[in-house]
């Protein structure tokens, strides 16, 4: 079984998640796509980040229609900062028959140095990497177990949402209904 992680704090998720995960399930031929929500991600530092269970409950209520998507808590226990070297030994250990491959966009993908223990991420793991405009990837697009692949670009972010939301403007059709109505509701 093929498995993709999709990483992310996921702040909130949004349609661009959802089609690059669907568009990774289908062009890597993946069993299914897990979103690994980060309570706390080391590279993303700031007072701007919902509750992770409120974050992982989008998660869920976005993917629910979908049998292919998980959401993933595997991180909640684990000590923070979340570092995606230990959420993979953890998920391998527990899941040792699977095939984990890591999604993540050029733009992480050309800073990868920053990440711990990225070359044992590079030595163990494929990495499918969906091309961000403006960043190529860097000297990893290069490596062997990394496919860049150009899927569909929707330039959408969960800062640009966050912000419509504090100006108290529509998100509709930058988010599944089910998400905005519970961070109309929950989230304020």
């Amino acid at each position: 079984m093929k498995i993709g992680l999709f990483f992310g704090s996921f702040n909130p998720i949004h349609y661009g998640h959802l089609i690059i995960g669907q568009y990774m399930l289908d062009q890597a031929k993946l069993d299914e796509v897990w979103y690994v929500v980060s309570p706390q991600n080391p590279l993303k530092k700031g007072k701007d980040i919902m509750d992770a269970k409120h974050r992982l409950n989008m998660v869920k209520l976005a993917i629910k229609e979908n049998p292919k998507f998980k959401a993933c808590d595997a991180e909640f226990d684990m000590p923070t900062p979340s570092y995606s070297s230990y959420t993979l030994k953890k998920l391998k250990q527990e899941n040792p028959k699977i095939e984990f491959q890591l999604i993540l966009g050029t733009d992480n993908l050309q800073h990868l140095e920053k990440w711990k223990d990225h070359e044992e991420i590079l030595m163990n793991y494929e990495i499918l990497s969906y091309f961000r405009d403006g960043f190529p990837g860097g000297e990893f697009a290069k490596n062997q177990k990394v496919r860049v692949m150009k899927g569909p670009m929707l330039n959408i972010s969960a800062s640009y949402i966050r912000g419509l939301v504090r100006m108290e403007r529509s998100i509709k059709y930058l988010v599944p209904d089910e998400v905005m109505n519970y961070m109309t509701q929950k989230v304020k």
